[in-house]
């Protein structure tokens, strides 16, 4: 081995293995810091690939749980209003069937017109107000309530809004009905009971429709954990071993400065060959 003060081959190694060391660290310090195996493209080019792909789908199925979740919230809503409506038509049946006694004077077949009037009101008030989100899927020219359910934003379901207004195709009770006569209570009931009738199929049509959102959003959550779950295996970091190899790590760069400085003192021991003893 030649000595020289020139040239020290040794400290060129140390810097060398010293680098290396720190380079290590700092990929194992990172992985500590985030968590993660995989925190860019020189990690591992073709795991970050797919671990975006993941990402994209994860977010997807996070927008339609929120349609789903829209969805379901509008359906209930709906079934709310309509039972509402179910039981303002059971108490005007009762009402009309008083109204409809031939033997009930007409004093007080008006005083029932005046109870039947007021409840008949509020039904109209009730299928208005059944808003949700800006969407009403029970009054007059209704908006279908339709919810994504899949990532693509393209596949959908939907429970087609039904009219549950006065005098619409449903409630056949017309608004201005009234039971002042034996006649019209007579009508009026006939109305009312096609009405229920009608009104028990749409509130089925509503809670299959409402079941079906809830088996989607069951189904989506659980897609959304298990794509979240294999996310995870690719790309979360074991913090075991990351811990471990970040230990091993600084023993290297604490070696690596050790041996450098013992490298940069080799010029000196050469200096000491010229000094007078």
């Amino acid at each position: 081995m030649v000595n020289s003060i020139n040239t020290n081959p040794g400290a060129f190694s140390g810097v060398q293995n010293l680098r290396s060391a720190s380079s290590a660290l700092g990929e194992t310090r990172e992985k500590i810091s985030t968590g993660l195996r995989v925190n860019g493209p020189d990690d591992d080019a073709a795991i970050l690939a797919i671990a975006n792909i993941l990402q994209s789908d994860i977010a997807g199925l996070n927008v339609t749980k929120d349609s789903i979740n829209r969805a379901i919230s509008t359906a209930d809503v709906s079934i709310a209003a309509g039972n509402s409506v179910s039981t303002l038509l059971l108490d005007l049946r009762e009402t009309a069937l008083k109204a409809a006694d031939p033997g009930l004077d007409e004093d007080s077949r008006r005083i029932l017109n005046d109870q039947f009037t007021s409840v008949r009101d509020q039904i109209n008030s009730i299928v208005e107000s059944a808003d949700f989100n800006g969407t009403n899927a029970i009054n007059s020219g209704g908006t279908d309530i339709t919810a994504i359910t899949g990532t693509n934003g393209q596949d959908n379901v939907t429970i087609a809004a039904r009219d549950l207004t006065l005098g619409g195709p449903n409630v056949t009770l017309v608004g201005n009905q009234s039971i002042q006569t034996l006649s019209e209570a007579q009508t009026a009931v006939s109305a009312i009971d096609e009405s229920l009738a009608n009104l028990s199929n749409v509130l089925s049509e509503f809670g299959s429709g409402a079941n079906n959102l809830e088996q989607l959003k069951e189904f989506t959550e659980t897609l959304g954990n298990t794509t979240r779950e294999g996310l995870g295996n690719l790309v979360d970091a074991d913090l075991a071993a990351v811990n471990a190899e970040f230990e091993a790590n600084q023993v290297r760069e604490a070696l690596g400065r050790t041996a450098l400085n013992i490298a940069n003192r080799q010029p000196s021991a050469i200096l000491s060959l010229f000094t007078d003893t």
